[in-house]
């Protein structure tokens, strides 16, 4: 084998086959799964369900990904965008937050998906928690008066939020569903002030 045949087995070896990896095939196959996911479930949802909605043999998923946990993992990648506290009037701070996830809830899908998936599959569970832990918390961290207490007056925010988003998004509720934004803003807004700016109780 002369060097030139060595260097090109060397590559391919390193890059996984002569094949590279396709940016359009990769962004197919996540909004798929991002679909499928929203539709389904994390249950229900199959690789070769995923793979026929992006138009590819179901063997390119799992070279893509590995598993349909390591693609479900990959296609609920979040960033919540959380406004900085520390530029929020101390008194605002509740209703900015309310505010800001009723947006996230009506203009992203992809965190439907994450909760419906979190409330049946210890896959989705992780996934929710890794956003709490890193995206929730120091936004808490910024507004709680005691150091010690943000990780549970963050908790306590989540459930409010979350709980908000699953009876109005996933199980549609028609009381929660018919609740106008100022409501649910005069509603939710005080009551996450007060987990997160008021003395300890």
């Amino acid at each position: 084998m002369n060097g030139s045949a060595q260097k090109n087995q060397d590559a391919a070896q390193v890059t996984g086959g002569p094949a590279r990896r396709s940016d359009a095939t990769r962004s197919a196959i996540l909004d798929a799964a991002r679909e499928r996911f929203a539709t389904d479930g994390y249950e229900r949802a199959t690789i070769r369900a995923i793979a026929k909605d992006a138009r590819i043999d179901p063997s390119m998923v799992m070279r893509y990904f590995g598993s349909k946990e390591g693609l479900f993992a990959a296609a609920v990648t979040l960033n919540l965008r959380l406004p900085d506290l520390d530029q929020v009037p101390r008194d605002e701070v509740g209703r900015t937050l309310v505010g800001h996830f009723l947006d996230l809830w009506e203009q992203n899908e992809e965190l439907t998906a994450v909760l419906r998936v979190g409330a049946t599959n210890q896959a989705g569970a992780e996934r929710m928690q890794t956003i709490f832990r890193e995206q929730l918390l120091p936004v808490a961290r910024q507004a709680c008066p005691d150091p010690e207490q943000f990780p549970a007056r963050a908790a306590l925010c989540a459930a409010q939020l979350l709980g908000l988003a699953f009876t109005r998004y996933v199980l549609r509720l028609p009381p929660a569903v018919e609740l106008t934004r100022a409501e649910l803003l005069a509603w939710l807004g005080p009551t996450v002030q007060r987990y997160l700016t008021a003395p300890n109780p």
